[in-house]
């Protein structure tokens, strides 16, 4: 039984990270109906600038550097996308767009970095006893990151005027626009955001799953898993989806090892037979975030 609850505190762990990487995604997709494929790319980003700064055991500052370096970057890629996704017009194309910029990303840390699996040391070494087990201390560091982030975006999406704008703005464009907010910078700005957050997960990410090339296709594929769940544009949707499919990872690797990644898309199917829009969608849930 404590091997199933730190699997639990695992499943944690994996939401957490999960939440920040899926969050910027279904804003995007919910407010400019852009599926942006290169947000693997951008988290792939982080977890290298990660092996950069402390793929030898760095300290705490080199990490925090590293982190504070893959949100300026992320943030910069996302807006550069942001307006790449503006002047194309037609979402086939601003997929294909997209999924370029992942490639070009990809392959240039790949020929930077090389093809090895980097493994990237904790900043916070060393165990707690947790029910009688012995647990990562950093894996609780990352799920304390998971609570702050989930507060902090319920108070800006909730408790602001910036939250209310985007929150409008994700229920209707059109409207916000003729009322005369000019939606690209709002558009532009959640775009950059959300890859900072991407890129700000992979450093976190690193110490847990390391950085190697197609880890950015495996985690994009997470992050839709996520979104498809909870409910596209929706902060609550992505939270709920991220926790449940970080549990169904963290449980299925523990006690079906060999169908984990099957209950993974099983639990996805369901949902959708049950609720085809998500668990907690944005227009349907009275734009909830």
């Amino acid at each position: 039984m404590a091997a199933y609850l730190v699997s639990v505190l695992n499943g944690l762990a994996m939401g957490s990270l999960l939440f920040a990487i899926a969050l910027g995604l279904s804003l995007v997709f919910g407010m400019m109906d852009v599926l942006n494929l290169a947000h693997g790319a951008i988290y792939l980003v982080g977890a290298y600038l990660a092996v950069a700064f402390a793929g030898d055991g760095a300290s705490v500052t080199a990490f925090v550097l590293a982190v504070l370096l893959a949100a300026g970057a992320g943030a910069v890629l996302g807006g550069l996308l942001a307006g790449l996704a503006r002047a194309t017009p037609h979402h086939l194309d601003q997929a294909l767009l997209t999924l370029g910029v992942s490639l070009v990303v990809a392959e240039t840390l790949s020929a930077v970095f090389g093809d090895d699996v980097h493994s990237i040391a904790a900043p916070a070494p060393g165990g707690v006893t947790v029910f009688g087990e012995t647990y990562p201390v950093y894996r609780l560091l990352v799920i304390g990151f998971g609570l702050v982030l989930a507060a902090g975006v319920y108070v800006l999406v909730e408790r602001s005027r910036l939250g209310a704008l985007i929150r409008a703005t994700v229920a209707d464009r059109g409207m916000v626009s003729a009322l005369g907010v000019n939606t690209g910078r709002v558009l532009a700005g959640v775009f950059a955001a959300g890859a900072g957050l991407a890129a700000v997960a992979g450093v976190l990410a690193g110490p847990i799953l390391g950085a190697q090339p197609g880890l950015d296709e495996k985690v994009l594929l997470l992050a839709l898993v996520v979104v498809v769940i909870g409910g596209l544009g929706s902060v609550r949707g992505a939270l709920l989806g991220a926790v449940l499919i970080g549990q169904v990872q963290a449980l299925g690797t523990a006690l079906l090892p060999e169908y984990a990644s099957f209950l993974i898309f099983a639990a996805m199917g369901l949902v959708l037979l049950l609720r085809p829009a998500g668990l907690l969608p944005a227009r349907a849930a009275a734009v909830q975030a």
